[in-house]
């Protein structure tokens, strides 16, 4: 999807360890990264839809501030089986790009102090680099302050 788009990025894989399930940190710690530079993907439902949340895995998605930037009054978290079954993608390895199904997407603003920032490439041991103006445009997404400490 990427490529198609004509998106500059770069794989990063490393080698995962079945026994972790903190899978942001991983990725960081694997890849000598700093932590706030490597963003998770969330799955969460607000008024019933299901919507894209992408936060630095410093960080705690602030259920609030999503259901207000998509117009929605109430955010809960998605349950994990719904997450895999719409994205394709298994958890601790959903990547916001190439979804099953296409979902309102919303990149926490921190993303925006980075050339480049790291997302899960759809596996678990892979994240992808690029441009956070670049996940946007790939994702439709918008930018917003929807993490907290």
């Amino acid at each position: 999807m990427l490529l198609a788009a004509g998106i500059n990025f770069m794989a990063h894989p490393y080698d995962h360890d079945p026994d972790n399930t903190n899978f942001g940190h991983e990725a960081a710690s694997a890849l000598g990264l700093d932590p706030e530079r490597v963003f998770k993907t969330l799955l969460a439902d607000i008024d019933g839809h299901l919507a894209v949340a992408i936060v630095p895995v410093t960080g705690k998605l602030d259920l609030r501030a999503l259901a207000a930037v998509v117009g929605g009054k109430k955010a809960v978290m998605a349950d994990p089986a719904v997450a895999e079954r719409k994205t394709g993608y298994v958890v601790g390895g959903i990547s916001p790009i190439g979804q099953k199904t296409p979902l309102v997407t919303v990149l926490d603003e921190t993303a925006e102090m980075f050339d480049s920032i790291f997302v899960s490439g759809g596996r678990r041991g892979l994240d992808i680099e690029l441009a956070p103006a670049d996940l946007l445009r790939v994702t439709d997404g918008r930018i917003a302050a929807i993490a907290r400490d």
